[in-house]
């Protein structure tokens, strides 16, 4: 059967000053535990890693082994612009129990191919015992893996996959075809959960999952079956609740809210959504639920 996990980008509650909202973010974790996907990623973009101190990334690494664990796959986030700085969330990470994570490019200056290498190099000989995802976000980031340094980075030992954001299939395709057979490619496109599979992808890294698993794991189930009617219903809700949601950290925090969940707020500048929009994610929620 081809696969199409589902990893969950998992948000971080916040509190109306930015502080970090340790219990909103287990109300969070305990929704997604629940949701039936195949695993989480967590502090990631959608966890606004960027904005969170070396030591609230530890309480919430803990935190989200503690709660999601049992139920899933987790993926612990860990980069950083520097190396010194990922290698010590490398210890940290798996001082506290973590068996896969992944490494963005290092970002805000420019890298070229060989600086990657040798970063990447590093990574690798820092995670004995773990299983290690290079994370291209290149609109990001502005850096960017090619495909044949990708296929380098998979022969390092413990690089297993890459999870790769706003970039067309096509690139997923000539990954594919770069790397081994057992390395696993993600996309972060929540629209393409059944789309993907063609391109050699293993599934998805969805933000809009946290909120509203239930038309992801219907599309999973109708692309699984073969039956074009349900793949295209399924296919037409997921594109809603995308539209609604947008991949938006403020307008996730707004769903939470509509399923009475404490999502807290976001720590970054995020625009609020208006008054229009919410109403639009509550007919979503209350219809997607």
């Amino acid at each position: 059967m081809t696969r199409r996990d589902i990893l969950t980008a998992v948000p971080v509650a916040f509190t109306a000053d930015g502080g970090l909202d340790l219990d909103g973010s287990r109300e969070i974790l305990e929704y997604v535990a629940a949701s039936g996907n195949e695993g989480a990623f967590v502090l990631g973009t959608t966890g606004e890693f960027p904005a969170l101190s070396f030591e609230e990334r530890g309480a919430l690494t803990k935190l989200s082994l503690e709660v999601l664990s049992p139920a899933m796959r987790v993926v612990v986030h860990v980069g950083a612009p520097s190396l010194y700085e990922v290698l010590r969330l490398i210890e940290q990470a798996r001082s506290l129990g973590a068996k896969e994570i992944a490494v963005i490019t290092p970002y805000y200056l420019p890298s070229t191919d060989e600086a990657l290498l040798d970063f990447f190099t590093a990574v690798s000989v820092a995670s004995d015992g773990l299983d290690v995802y290079v994370y291209v976000y290149r609109k990001r980031t502005g850096n960017f893996v090619s495909v044949e340094l990708m296929a380098t980075l998979a022969g390092l030992p413990h690089i297993v996959g890459a999870k790769v954001s706003e970039e067309p299939l096509e690139l997923i395709a000539e990954y594919r075809a770069a790397v081994p057979e057992s390395f696993l490619l993600y996309t972060g496109a929540d629209r393409e959960l059944a789309a993907a599979a063609g391109s050699g992808a293993q599934g998805v890294v969805s933000g809009i999952s946290s909120v509203l698993p239930k038309p992801f794991r219907a599309l999973a189930a109708a692309a699984d079956s073969g039956d074009a009617d349900a793949l295209a219903a399924a296919q037409a809700d997921v594109d809603v609740v995308v539209s609604a949601i947008a991949g938006d950290m403020g307008r996730m925090k707004a769903a939470y809210s509509a399923l009475g969940i404490n999502g807290g707020t976001t720590r970054m500048a995020i625009q609020a959504p208006d008054a229009e929009a919410i109403a639009e994610i509550e007919r979503v929620v209350s219809q997607y639920r």
